[in-house]
């Protein structure tokens, strides 16, 4: 039973009939270009892109050379700034000194005049007059005591100040 059992599950599968070498071809060229088709229109983008990128580069490259030009131009124009800038500070800073200069010349001036216009008015302690000394001490200390000299004349000395 076995036996028999075994060869009637056993069923016979038909074998395919072999491909039609005109359809097969058909489909191998619609695939080639399907797949040709979805490549087409993925490079054509890209191709795009690609282009896109090559222009920007040269662009870029382009631009690069013309910044560094500009930085140069802009070194060579900062130096005649800076330079500039340095004279005018010189400038600057002997502008000062002559007006320090002048200040100090203004101050020993006023103090000339201020001297000058004391000596003329007689202010006390700037005009003085000659006192005549005794050779004795006791006659010259009488007379300064006294606040004449011989001529008679008052001592326009301070107080306590001793003109020996």
């Amino acid at each position: 039973m076995t036996a028999s059992t075994s060869s009637s599950t056993e069923v016979e599968q038909p074998t395919p009939p072999p491909p039609d070498p005109r359809r097969t071809a058909e489909a191998r060229a619609a695939f080639t270009a399907h797949l040709t088709s979805i490549g087409n229109s993925h490079i054509s983008s890209l191709e795009g892109r690609v282009s896109d990128i090559h222009n920007n580069s040269a662009a870029i490259s382009k631009q690069e050379d013309d910044v560094a030009k500009q930085t140069k131009k802009l070194v060579a124009e900062a130096k005649k700034h800076q330079k500039i800038a340095d004279d005018a500070a010189g400038k600057l800073k002997e502008l000062g000194d002559i007006q320090n200069w002048a200040e100090v010349l203004e101050r020993d001036l006023l103090v000339l005049e201020e001297t000058m216009r004391m000596g003329e008015a007689g202010e006390e302690g700037w005009e003085t007059e000659e006192v005549e000394y005794d050779v004795e001490y006791d006659t010259g200390k009488a007379a300064r005591e006294q606040g004449k000299g011989r001529s008679g004349k008052q001592s326009n000395a301070p107080e306590g100040h001793d003109p020996q």
